[in-house]
């Protein structure tokens, strides 16, 4: 089918770009945000109760939804299309930060109720994201942009969020308080809500056209119900070997990333004399290596053997860093650790995303990656407790050694498995189903 529309946004030029630009605007703006929001209501709630407990506890209520609507609105994000649930839950996502600093200001917000607009935007938040992303291979495609330069742009922005936006909300919030930080997390997402909305081009962004199964009639106008498409994206996970591989890879690696930067690390700081300033410190090296490897993947990724890559990012970014802390090496050995693991970081997602894009035909793409994002998510909110719970037990510099040797163990030699020589090969050349 073609559309004379999308023929003309293929055109060399900006004009070709914009379907690519808008997404990764959209994303850009709405991701830091939430980094934003991620020091600013903390330090909100510390402030305003005082208690430790009720801050670990908005973040709980912010992250559970997020994880668990996310997983659930594949489905959804298939039938009605990525476009309408992107800008309908920005601004949803907008609304419920919003009210945060207006009913603080009309002295109406109480706990129970920040608690409920917290549940708000983190139930929005996740399939705003998933709709993001699902609309990047189409993007792409529209822009002539090779999958994984789009894809490594969109990791070059997760990465600068992540960055800049924590530098932003702590510079904010020490000059004018933490209500700005929400106040100007609502306007981003407003911003995203609008530029999904209105500045992309008018026929992108729509459900796919649904394939035909074997027990539906082709004169039959009504898709499949929520539940037979969600079964339908747990059957496709599960029959493939290599998405399953990197869902459980990468689910691991999340438990101990999150036990590492949640409780290894203020120890490792607080152990050693180093203090909070070197966790800033090594925090920003690593991430600022991490933007510079997302654009070095941005660049030259595609012309590049996926596999190999892939690899050896996962043996640059995880063990180094926890054994040079358990090393007891001198700030100069830890920062250039960090900086060659966040260098070798920003190669990582890029290839997971392209992969993904590559595999799983896009009528089905919301609910596989729902599904595939959530299973990988779900061990962070454990790293903390299990990493917490360890270091209590046996001390800092055995934890750090076992998670070393599990990191190593769980991206090198799994390696070895079959499945990932497929990594290197495409299965299918899924852009006829946009569509275009």
């Amino acid at each position: 089918m073609t559309d004379t529309a999308a023929d003309t946004d293929r055109l060399p030029g900006k004009r070709a770009l914009r379907p690519l630009a808008g997404v990764l605007t959209a994303m850009a703006v709405s991701l830091t945000g939430t980094r934003i929001s991620g020091i600013a209501l903390p330090w909100f709630v510390l402030v305003t109760t005082g208690s430790a407990t009720k801050t670990g506890l908005v973040a709980f209520f912010e992250m559970t939804p997020y994880v668990v609507v996310k997983a659930l609105t594949g489905p959804l994000v298939d039938r009605v299309g990525p476009r309408v649930v992107s800008w309908t839950t920005d601004l949803a996502s907008a609304t419920a930060a919003a009210a945060v600093p207006v009913l603080h200001g009309s002295g109406l917000l109480s706990f129970p109720v920040l608690l409920a607009l917290v549940v708000l935007i983190g139930a929005a938040r996740g399939p705003g994201d998933l709709a993001k992303e699902v609309m990047v291979p189409e993007a792409a495609d529209r822009s002539r942009v090779p999958l994984e330069r789009a894809t490594g742009l969109s990791g070059v922005i997760e990465r600068l969020a992540s960055t800049v936006g924590p530098a932003a909300g702590g510079a904010l919030i020490g000059l004018v308080g933490p209500l700005a930080g929400l106040a100007v997390n609502a306007a981003c997402f407003a911003a995203g809500s609008v530029i999904i909305a209105l500045v992309l081009p008018r026929n992108m962004g729509h459900a796919a056209e649904e394939p035909l199964s074997p027990d539906r009639s082709p004169h039959t106008k009504e898709g499949p119900g929520y539940w037979q498409r969600f079964g339908e994206g747990w059957t496709f996970l599960r029959g493939d070997p290599l998405l399953l591989a990197l869902i459980v890879m990468v689910g691991t690696t999340n438990l101990l990333d999150a036990g590492f930067s949640a409780v290894l690390v203020p120890v490792w700081a607080q152990e050693s004399g180093n203090g909070p300033t070197a966790i800033g410190l090594a925090s920003s090296v690593s991430g600022a290596m991490a933007i510079c490897g997302s654009l070095l993947a941005a660049a030259f990724a595609h012309r590049l053997r996926r596999r190999a890559v892939f690899f050896v990012g996962f043996l640059l970014a995880g063990a180094p860093k926890f054994l040079i802390l358990a090393s007891g090496a001198p700030m100069g050995a830890v920062l250039a650790v960090f900086a060659v693991s966040g260098l070798g970081a920003g190669f990582i997602n890029p290839i997971i995303g392209a992969v993904f894009f590559e595999r799983i035909p896009r009528p089905l793409l919301g609910r596989v990656n729902a599904l595939g994002d959530s299973l990988a998510w779900s061990g962070i909110p454990l790293g903390g407790l299990v990493a917490g719970a360890a270091v209590a037990a046996t001390g800092l510099v055995p934890v750090l050694m076992v998670g070393g040797i599990a990191y190593f163990l769980t991206t090198s030699l799994t390696g070895l498995r079959p499945e990932w020589r497929a990594m290197d090969r495409p299965r299918r050349d899924t852009r006829g189903l946009t569509g275009d």
